[in-house]
């Protein structure tokens, strides 16, 4: 049986040396994420599907501490794809933590509208991410690093028209906890953070939060009045790296949206 993971300061300084490989790191939280775990002296790699998105994400995660270009390297193409996570895995050596960002919403509208090619095709994109995710860390993570994946509060709170993505998303808090109990032998931990609504280019893509103004007032039926920043969702996903105590566990970050 493996032995006990030696117990270390739960704090994200503790993540200084480790290198975390974040997938759907071009942007939005998972850029957050990069330039958070940089300013703690972790190395990042950055996955993506855009090389011009992911060359500018990487210098602004360098930005957030001095340090060596290896310290921050990009893999651009398709989370999916295993080849892709093969090569961001060999390209950065060893890794302790990963962590995938939700690549969108997808798949939405009355489920009797959608065509049934639809579905499959979302379920099996976006529902396989965090599988080919999960494939690709189990037999490379060492004792002691973790996995992280996001989720949103729809899943306890469904709108209409959100039957398939909501699907995806429950799926991979499901997924969080069996996966928590198949890797415990090897000490290496699973969590998911179930994101409210939060400052991001996705966020501003959708009808009526392209402005100051609209972000602004969609945060306003939250109990704290405002929507939540980018950096304040990131952080979520470096407790989760940096607390060994934490595992199998879906923690909400929504200004208390939820309890609205």
């Amino acid at each position: 049986m493996t032995s006990p993971v030696p117990v270390r300061t739960p704090l994200p300084a503790s993540l200084a040396g480790a290198t975390a490989l974040l997938i759907g790191g071009s942007s939005g939280i998972g850029l957050a994420a990069g330039a958070l775990l940089r300013s703690v002296g972790a190395r990042v790699v950055l996955v993506g599907r855009d090389a011009e998105k992911l060359k500018a994400a990487a210098e602004h995660v360098r930005a957030a501490a001095p340090g060596g270009e290896d310290d921050v390297l990009t893999v651009a193409g398709d989370a999916g794809d295993e080849r892709t996570l093969d090569e961001a895995f060999e390209r950065a050596g060893q890794v302790q933590h990963v962590y995938l960002t939700a690549g969108g919403i997808s798949g939405a509208g009355p489920l009797a509208d959608l065509p049934p090619d639809g579905i499959r095709a979302t379920l099996a994109d976006s529902l396989w991410r965090p599988f080919a995710a999960a494939r690709a860390a189990a037999t490379r993570l060492p004792a002691g690093g973790s996995l992280t994946f996001s989720s949103g509060i729809l899943v306890t709170r469904p709108m209409p028209a959100m039957t398939v993505p909501l699907a995806v998303a429950g799926g991979v808090e499901i997924l969080t906890r069996a996966l928590a109990v198949e890797l415990a032998a090897a000490r290496v931990r699973v969590n998911a953070i179930r994101y409210g609504r939060i400052d991001t280019p996705l966020l501003r893509s959708l009808p009526g939060l392209d402005s100051d103004e609209g972000v602004a007032a969609a945060g306003q039926s939250a109990p704290l009045g405002r929507v939540g920043t980018a950096q304040e969702a990131a952080a979520a996903a470096l407790f989760c790296m940096a607390n060994g105590y934490v595992t199998g566990q879906v923690i909400t970050v929504d200004g208390g949206e939820s309890l609205a």
